[in-house]
């Protein structure tokens, strides 16, 4: 059970630039500010991940996405609506609305609603949509616990926040909402 200080902590950390890791659905996150160029490639450097690559933005509720989603058609909106909460990403057009240290070279964004109580709530209390990239290195697998995060970063983050990740078996599904392709199973 997540509490209201370590809550607090966490929303402390992404305030002050920093990357936090949390359990989601299936593996431990990274997380941070989308906003804060400094904290992303922070993020992107703990990771030895590439900004052409582009990030996963994680959301609270639809209404946090709402930015990104109001050109969509009212199917389209139905498809989203209908994996989320949940495990489901979704590459959507960013019609410029979101920095290019986020979405890389392309023109969409992977977005999701996370169905997990403890990303969730750091969401809520952040008041918008944070990065959320898996807890490890690139090629390196991704933790399902946090003495995993804690192994591969030590120190290097600003904070840990308590629980386990969900369910699922592996990280979310990733669609593309234009073709409907499956990018990751």
């Amino acid at each position: 059970m997540l509490s209201s200080l370590d809550l607090q902590l966490g929303r402390d950390a992404l305030a002050a630039g920093g990357v936090v890791a949390c359990p989601t659905e299936a593996v431990w996150g990274l997380s941070c500010d989308p906003w804060d160029e400094r904290a992303v490639m922070r993020l992107l450097e703990l990771k030895r991940r590439p900004v052409s690559k582009g990030l996963i933005l994680v959301a609270a509720t639809e209404s946090q996405l709402q930015f990104l989603l109001q050109h969509l058609s009212p199917e389209q909106r139905g498809q989203l609506s209908a994996g989320w909460p949940g495990p489901v990403t979704w590459l959507i057009p960013h019609r410029g609305r979101i920095p290019p240290w986020i979405s890389g070279d392309h023109d969409t964004v992977a977005v999701r609603v996370s169905g997990h109580p403890v990303v969730n709530a750091l969401c809520a209390a952040w008041g918008g949509p944070l990065v959320s990239s898996s807890a490890n290195r690139a090629g390196a697998q991704a933790p399902r616990a946090a003495f995993q995060v804690r192994r591969y970063f030590g120190e290097r983050l600003d904070y840990i926040l308590a629980g386990a990740v969900g369910g699922s078996a592996r990280p979310s599904v990733i669609r593309d909402l234009a073709s409907g392709r499956i990018l990751r199973p």
